[in-house]
């Protein structure tokens, strides 16, 4: 019991000691942040002998964004020119060079950002369970999620060197002036960098010594401090993006004002952050259960397949937890690009990287189809599923139809020639569903669609016993049929109001659609307290062209990645520092989208080649985990899953 004892309070104070490290950083830069990043105040004596030289020789500027006055401290933007001074070159394209070093970066980076919080998640399931298998089973995926992300976060950490590397030797000057802006938290971003680091591998080799009773809550605990600071590293990143999509903190020739939090506080920092986070929680789903189909198709018993079977069920469902609210923050981000530059939004959606969407559209449309047909595909491991069989022909037409409105794009690219033939660039029928509520009106048919999909999911094999049983179904039909109906109706009234006010309709569909998500979903999970199970779920027992629509899914993912950080990139066009700094290297014109598409898909596939790799990496020295085909109606696993 003494010994017990010990080991509590050695936990304790390790984690306070850990706790006490990664908060240093911070307290030593509480004062630059609240000075806003200037140089240390002089000492009161020096402060009263030079005043009047000092305030003869203080330079004011203007903010560019928030409108404010503050003191210059900082240089102006340099003002390159051509030549290896300031791009130097390998002879080859240096901004290809960038693209593919900052891609992976990203991609390994969203990676690992996101597998610790399924950890997390997971972990915690484990813990509040009451079911001991079920525990254990969550302990282990748990584990195999970190083994996995541990060898990805050692690669984003050499990605990062070769990206800061790259950065050094091609665009000198444009780096050393980004270095500079941001100075002020530069080591709290290297400080915290070495925390996660630490953090990780304690929290990987700690997880035996530290897999019971309170012991354990404090190794949750560390995962909980993990992804506080993952969260803090991204929202640094993603200033940086937005100071040069849409800087402040600045005055109109670039000059630093001493306020830190106005650099990283742009017009774009807020929906950046929300857009990565369920980015990276979707597409790290996205890649664990394409882990899990790759074990799953290599398997060769039973148990290995159920338990791979289970493991890419629940990556999924974090997947698409986090993908469905995710064009609602892609659509924020879009909105706020408008509203802080409209000539932005115009080249992005309207202007030169229009047919982009058209090609992001596709992608998104292919998500969610795969994601309902995965989740059709679940139904045939669940006994007395078959009632809804019959009705997925009618899912299939809602889909495509909604699909084929999402792709039509408002005006095409032709010749003089076909111009004439068909009166202009919109086309008289197909062109009306270009409009933005017409779109609107497709992708959230779409998600109501995957919701009703996930719903159904959920009672496959239970008959809710509840004494309302027959009201609640009766209500849940009647409230998808409005949704559909609403936003059906909102998508065509579009056509006949102003352009101006047309924008405005897309708020009433996104809150029908998020009714359809949090009511309907909860009111499901109410009637099936008590419900009846009609028989087990028998995990493996799922045809292997499901395991392809995760394949497929995690792919599309990662290409719409690919797309969108060129298109965040693109919508620059000529600018390192959107009307800050000027990019005048020989490669500043925007590519053609067939070079684009080329690229984007260059880079999918060395990262899914790298990432097999690290997969592989996650097989060797691991012991099995087998969960049983079947579990018992009560949903207990026969036999639980093995220690590490």
């Amino acid at each position: 019991m003494g010994r017990h004892n010990r080991k509590k309070m050695l936990s304790i104070v390790a984690l306070c000691a850990m706790v006490g490290f990664l908060l240093l950083p911070v307290a030593t830069s509480l004062n630059a942040l609240a000075s806003g990043g200037g140089e240390a105040p002089p000492a009161p004596a020096a402060k009263a002998e030079g005043e009047k030289k000092e305030e003869a020789k203080v330079e004011k500027g203007r903010d560019v964004y928030y409108k404010t006055e503050g003191i210059v401290s900082g240089a102006p933007a340099p003002k390159t020119t051509d030549g290896p001074k300031d791009y130097p070159r390998y002879n080859f394209e240096s901004r290809v060079l960038l693209w593919f070093a900052n891609q992976q970066h990203l991609y390994y980076g969203s990676f690992v950002l996101a597998v610790p919080i399924f950890c997390m998640i997971i972990e915690f399931m484990g813990v509040v369970t009451k079911d001991k298998a079920m525990a254990k089973k969550y302990d282990q995926l748990a584990y195999d999620f970190v083994k996995i992300s541990l060898t990805a976060y050692s690669l984003t950490a050499i990605l990062g060197g070769i990206l800061i590397f790259t950065f050094l030797t091609l665009y000198p000057a444009f780096f050393g002036y980004l270095s500079s802006i941001f100075r002020p938290v530069m080591h709290i971003y290297a400080l915290m960098f070495v925390a996660e680091s630490g953090t990780l591998y304690i929290y990987y080799y700690g997880w035996d010594k530290m897999k019971e009773g309170f012991l354990k809550w404090i190794h949750l605990s560390m995962s909980v401090i993990l992804n506080v600071i993952g969260t803090v590293l991204m929202f640094l990143a993603n200033s940086w993006i937005g100071f040069m999509m849409s800087p402040a903190g600045v005055d109109e020739q670039g000059r630093f004002l001493g306020n830190i939090w106005h650099v990283i506080h742009t017009a774009l920092w807020n929906p950046l952050n929300v857009h990565r986070i369920l980015g990276n929680m979707a597409f790290g789903g996205g890649v664990v259960a394409a882990y899990a189909a790759y074990r799953f198709l290599s398997s060769k018993t039973d148990e290995d397949r159920a338990h791979y079977d289970w493991m890419g069920y629940i990556a999924m469902a974090i997947a698409v937890a986090f993908l469905i609210p995710l064009p609602f923050a892609g659509y924020w981000l879009m909105r706020e690009v408008y509203a802080y530059r409209q000539q932005m939004g115009i080249t992005l959606m309207g202007g030169l990287l229009a047919w982009l969407f058209i090609i992001q559209a596709t992608m998104i449309g292919i998500l969610f189809l795969s994601t309902n047909y995965y989740l059709w595909q679940a139904l045939g491991r669940m006994r007395g599923a078959e009632k809804y069989q019959r009705y997925i022909k009618y899912l299939v037409f809602i889909l495509v139809c909604g699909f084929l409105v999402f792709i039509t794009p408002h005006t095409m690219v032709m010749t003089p020639a076909e111009l004439k033939a068909m009166g202009g660039q919109q086309h008289p029928v197909l062109g009306n569903y270009g409009v933005m509520s017409a779109k609107n009106g497709g992708i959230n048919t779409i998600i109501t669609t995957t919701v009703l999909s996930f719903v159904w999911y959920m009672r496959g094999n239970k008959d809710p016993q509840v004494p309302w049983k027959k009201f609640g179904n009766i209500f849940m039909g009647v409230f998808f049929g409005f949704a559909y109906v609403n936003i059906i109706w909102l998508a065509i009234y579009g056509y006949y109001i102003p352009a101006n006010v047309r924008v405005g309709l897309s708020v009433p569909q996104v809150a029908t659609t998020l009714s359809c998500l949090f009511f309907m979903t909860a009111l499901n999970g109410v009637m099936l307290k008590g419900a009846k199970q009609m028989g087990p779920i028998e995990w493996g027992k799922i045809s292997a062209r499901s395991q392809y629509a995760i394949i497929m899914l995690a792919t599309a993912f990662t290409w719409m990645m690919g797309l969108m950080g060129y298109i965040r990139s693109s919508v620059r066009l000529f600018w390192h520092v959107n009307e800050i700094m000027r990019d005048n290297s020989p490669w500043a014109y925007t590519h053609t989208v067939g070079f684009a598409a080329n690229m984007i898909s260059f880079n999918v596939m060395f990262f899914w080649i790298s990432i097999l790799f690290v997969f592989w990496l996650g097989t060797l020295g691991v012991k099995k985990a087998p969960v049983d085909a079947k579990e018992t109606a009560g949903g207990r696993v026969l036999k639980p899953a093995h220690g590490h």
